[in-house]
């Protein structure tokens, strides 16, 4: 695994606020948008698979205010401001993990996860996507943005889930449980080139 350290995401960028039916309402910045209960924004989550039939999971950075070095899917963030979720997907592999593949969206979801009481919380309308690889390609991590990545077995991903030794988001549980169960396709072996 190789690093980078680039700063991507920074507490003053504006994240879109939303309603439940994903209208924009507003913008506000990152950090006042996780205080407290947090303010309902809208966000994405992408799983890379590959033909070996692994998933590629990142360990958080130790930088990150909340669920630092906490297990969790790829590839999570916000959307910025004027940005499609295409062009947002696409940038954040890229500045996460130096990675391109193409992505699937499947579904969208709303979930308000706290964060050790008072620290903050994750308010979003998440939109999950999926992307499908061959073999295991490298990720050059940001540190500032990721400790480790592993590739996983998809039939391992449960026992992370359920091991109380291992961290993982709350957010990830939630959409892994959906891929599972209304988008098990999505999981299997992707057909050779």
């Amino acid at each position: 695994m190789t690093t980078d350290s680039n700063i991507v995401s920074f507490d003053n960028e504006p994240l879109i606020l939303v309603d439940t039916n994903d209208v924009v309402i507003g913008y506000e910045e990152k950090a006042s948008a996780h205080q407290g209960d947090g303010q309902l924004h809208r966000a994405f989550s992408i799983f890379l698979l590959n033909d070996y039939d692994e998933v590629l999971l990142q360990q958080r950075s130790s930088l990150k205010p909340l669920w630092p070095m906490y297990w969790s899917n790829t590839c999570c963030s916000h959307p910025r401001r004027g940005e499609t979720l295409a062009q947002s997907t696409t940038r954040r592999l890229r500045e996460e993990l130096n990675l391109e593949a193409p992505l699937k969206y499947l579904y969208k979801f709303q979930y308000h996860a706290r964060y050790e009481a008072a620290l903050g919380s994750e308010h979003e309308l998440c939109s999950v996507f999926v992307g499908h690889v061959q073999g295991r390609p490298k990720p050059k991590v940001n540190q500032t943005e990721i400790a480790d990545t592993v590739w996983l077995p998809i039939t391992e991903v449960n026992e992370w889930l359920s091991n109380d030794q291992i961290s993982t988001t709350p957010w990830f549980a939630l959409e892994w449980k959906q891929l599972q169960d209304d988008h098990a396709a999505e999981l299997k072996r992707v057909p050779s080139a």
